[in-house]
């Protein structure tokens, strides 16, 4: 992860406010829970596969509250990302809720998980334009 690090930390040096803040809430998530793939995990073994699901495939993205996305990622992970943002934990989670089904259905462009999915810095980017 190395470069892709550099990358990003070099993208979010130059980005203030709310977008520096929302790309460093999906590097931290997708990092710290394995990528794509684990993120997508947490939110199916958390009972909310329908809602995954719809994020990966082409029709409408099935919504997710900031209290399910508190519920899977667990309220530690989102204090420290909060902590690291100076933002408050509600607000990471309602953030999270908001941009991680948009996020997901970017990284998945062929409505599949395949080896063409996962580019993270491209999907947020293209939300944040």
């Amino acid at each position: 992860m190395g470069l892709f690090d550099s990358l990003a930390g070099a993208v979010l040096s130059n980005m203030g406010g709310d977008k520096g803040a929302m790309l460093q809430i999906a590097m931290d998530l997708f990092k710290q829970n394995g990528g794509l793939e684990g993120v997508l995990a947490k939110f199916n073994d958390a009972g909310f596969p329908e809602q995954a699901a719809s994020w990966i495939s082409k029709g409408n993205n099935l919504p997710i509250s900031a209290e399910q996305v508190t519920e899977v990622l667990g309220s530690d992970s989102i204090a420290g990302i909060a902590e690291k943002l100076n933002l408050s934990p509600d607000n990471i989670s309602e953030k999270i809720a908001e941009y991680l089904p948009q996020a997901i259905d970017k990284m998945t462009p062929n409505g599949e998980v395949d080896g063409n999915s996962g580019n993270l810095l491209s999907a947020v980017m293209g939300m944040l334009k």
